[in-house]
């Protein structure tokens, strides 16, 4: 397999043509907006806040929320990419190259710092064939993996990038996190695959072999751990929203990476069986029959459901079809209905755009809880893969909703901002990273013929970066991986959230 190298980097003309596929005059000008908007973005960060992680454009200024990793700039490197954004990508890549530096006295999130930063830099390797991505990927790895030095081998959730050491976070007790402790197999496992080096793929398929052996029946596991015993806080929450989301898109995805063989249906079982726990948490609300997940405490059940659970609905209609029809049909239709309602967390709003998160109470359908909007791409991410994977164009209608919405209310001169009020308007002073990786990725894609970043060689890990799909084989029909023989980086050639808050 070749690269796709920068001078034939992906081409929706040449995609058109080469699939015969009719000229979509609505989307393909959609698209276009799309990349202006990107580029409006990009601009503005490399303006006002180059080489740092993200840009305050009411300000002006760069701050390092991440340690002065370049968060945007590492997490829009594919995006730059997908567009055929080639000489922004250069000069992103030179960067990259010259000035990124890991050697930080900082307190690192492993999770965000594994999705944004080893994310964005695999798929940046896996699209261009450039080695320095991968050169790179590997250096902030390493400084990881001393977060995984527990007696269980669930990580710390925080870690010193220049000395090493790792630890918890005071506010949570001392506990690891669902999420932060669960999302790192995709970025893992695919850079051992090309490496070689087994180290990365071990630790993170250790942490799943913990996991499965307190897997309760349900599949839902609470989002506080121990990471000295492995227990779990029985009575914390249980969420498909923030701290416990992307732990179930992964067990998902790790099946997929792995092209579905036995040596991944461990994932896929436990999918399914989170699957069934998440059909216990769903209801409905009246008048208007919309469908939400509800947040488990203990015994109770929350009417709650955050904006981050939006990414449900696409997660669902990826692993559809890997059940029977009738199965698959009832996963499908629930997807269908789940975007639904998120769709109608931004119709609901005065901007038009979604709140944080939503309560459902008797005789009222939603009503927002937390009232800020920090762009956010979930809602946006399962539009995209229902199009896809129905060819139901009414989801491009209302991702073109969606971002209108944004463009209306989050661009100024200097960039985008979120809102600390959808109520009201009222603008913050922070463009996220995720909004030049997710939100206008996914828009992009959504507005673009489906062979572009094809389901079928690629999985986007929980920060839309997409990685390519490797056939493993490796300890086929056992129950966690991690002893099996490497794809070294000579076998494999490339072709080619979360937790933030308003500032």
């Amino acid at each position: 397999m070749a690269g796709i190298y920068l001078d034939e980097s992906p081409n929706i003309e040449n995609i058109i043509k080469k699939h015969h596929l009719e000229i979509d005059h609505v989307n393909n000008a959609r698209r276009e907006k799309v990349k202006e908007a990107m580029l409006h973005a990009w601009n503005s960060y490399v303006k006002y806040a180059w080489g740092h992680d993200e840009l305050q454009p009411q300000s002006k200024n760069g701050v390092n929320s991440f340690g002065g990793l370049g968060a945007t700039l590492v997490d829009s490197l594919d995006t730059l990419y997908i567009m055929g954004l080639k000489e922004e990508f250069k000069k992103a890549r030179d960067w990259v190259a010259e000035s990124l530096d890991f050697d930080k006295d900082y307190e690192a999130s492993v999770f965000e710092t594994t999705i944004r930063v080893v994310g964005g830099l695999l798929s940046a390797y896996d699209l261009s064939a450039d080695k320095i991505f991968l050169e790179k990927a590997r250096d902030i790895t390493d400084r990881l993996l001393p977060a995984w030095d527990t007696s269980s081998g669930i990580p710390y959730n925080r870690i010193n990038l220049a000395q090493g050491k790792a630890s918890n976070p005071g506010w949570n007790g001392g506990n690891s996190i669902l999420a932060d402790s669960g999302t790192e197999q995709l970025e893992f496992i695919a850079l051992s695959q090309r490496t070689g080096d087994q180290k990365y793929q071990q630790k993170v398929e250790n942490v799943i072999r913990q996991f499965q052996k307190i897997f309760p029946s349900d599949g839902l596991l609470p989002i506080n751990i121990n990471p000295h015993s492995g227990a779990v806080k029985s009575y914390s929450t249980i969420t498909f929203g923030a701290m416990g989301d992307s732990f179930y898109e992964y067990l998902l995805k790790v099946w997929i990476q792995g092209n579905k063989t036995e040596s991944v249906k461990h994932y896929r079982q436990m999918w399914e069986t989170s699957m069934e726990g998440l059909l216990s948490l769903t209801r409905k609300t009246s008048p208007s029959n919309f469908y939400y997940v509800c947040e488990k405490n203990g015994d109770s059940l929350s009417e709650k459901m955050d904006e981050l659970a939006c990414f449900v609905p696409g997660m669902l209609a990826l692993g559809a079809s890997g059940y029977s029809p009738e199965k698959a049909e009832q996963i499908m239709n629930l997807a269908e209905e789940l975007a639904w309602t998120c769709y109608n967390f931004y119709q609901s709003t005065p901007t038009k755009l979604a709140g944080e998160n939503y309560y459902f109470h008797g005789g009222q359908d939603m009503v927002v809880g937390t009232s800020w909007n920090i762009l956010r791409p979930e809602t946006i991410e399962s539009l995209m893969y229902l199009w896809r994977l129905t060819g139901n164009k009414t989801y491009q209608d209302w991702g073109w909703d969606i971002f209108q919405a944004f463009e209306k209310n989050s661009r100024i001169e200097s960039g985008y901002v979120g809102l600390k009020d959808v109520n009201t308007g009222t603008k913050d002073d922070m463009m996220q990273s995720f909004f030049l990786a997710e939100t206008l990725k996914y828009l992009y894609l959504l507005f673009s013929p489906p062979s572009l970043i094809s389901f079928d060689e690629w999985v986007f890990n929980t920060e839309a970066h997409p990685l390519k799909i490797v056939t493993r084989h490796d300890n086929e029909g056992g129950s966690g991986g991690g002893e099996g023989k490497g794809i070294a980086d000579s076998k494999i050639q490339p072709q080619g959230r979360k937790h933030g808050k308003p500032e």
